[in-house]
């Protein structure tokens, strides 16, 4: 099984710089999108053989997540069901026989760290979320979530020690998700693998010098380790600022 997650940071944009021919190139078997920016009357989309999930966020032009799946889940939800958490759109949950499959959009904590603390409250009401399904059965979990974990994942992490996306607070979220029983399946297969970006800001040329952070994931319950065959970074992927990621499973 091939599942790709892109955040395309505005799919009708996308679609103007060769997200079609990705897509149908790469014939995922799940293909999981973040960040559409549309309202269900901007976008009919065409893609023969795909069952299509939208959640849009009730803001015009922000946010919202999309699932396009070849295989018809039993069933699907949108959001946390916590009504302040679900106005933007950030989520949207497949079940499937065998596993759930959560694709996220995570907020981010904004400049000045404007958002943090209800970054932190997100955090913690989405991962209480996500082990209330892994009790169920597994989780495959993928998504734009908005934190590189690690020092190994971004460029320049000293002058970031208080940027969104990678403050200790953000971090040590994405830490305690992790030791609650799931695995970061890039790391998995490359723990010390340096400079391996899926995010370049548009600005000072950042993608040219691969000035990147990884924010970008596939995270499986860890019961799912032994199904894992490969997870890879399509950085050469063009159309966004962020670049798509894959994960095979059998």
């Amino acid at each position: 099984m091939k599942l790709i997650s892109w955040n395309v940071n505005g799919l009708r944009a996308c679609l103007t710089k060769g997200f079609l021919d990705y897509f149908n190139e790469i014939d995922a078997d799940i293909f999981c999108i973040q960040e559409i920016k549309l309202s269900p009357e901007q976008l009919e989309l065409s893609l023969a053989g795909y069952e299509q999930f939208f959640n849009y966020a009730e803001k015009k032009g922000y946010s919202g997540t999309a699932i396009f799946t070849k295989k018809k889940p039993h069933n699907y939800t949108y959001g946390l069901g916590i009504p302040h958490h679900d106005k933007e759109g950030r989520v949207i949950t497949l079940e499937f026989e065998d596993f759930f499959l959560v694709n996220v959009y995570t907020p981010n904590s904004q400049p000045e760290l404007a958002r943090l603390d209800y970054r932190m409250s997100w955090e913690d009401d989405f991962r209480n979320y996500i082990n209330r399904l892994n009790q169920e059965k597994p989780v495959i979990l993928c998504g734009d979530l908005n934190v590189a974990h690690q020092e190994i994942d971004l460029k320049n992490p000293q002058s970031n020690r208080r940027s969104a996306g990678f403050t200790d607070e953000e971090r040590s979220k994405f830490s305690l998700l992790l030791e609650s029983g799931f695995t970061d399946t890039y790391r998995y297969f490359y723990p010390t693998q340096p400079e391996s970006y899926t995010y370049w800001s548009y600005r000072f040329n950042a993608r040219v010098r691969n000035a990147g952070w990884r924010i970008d994931y596939f995270c499986v319950s860890d019961r799912l380790k032994h199904n894992l065959v490969s997870a890879d970074i399509h950085s050469s992927v063009l159309g966004s600022d962020h670049c798509p990621v894959e994960l095979k499973l059998f």
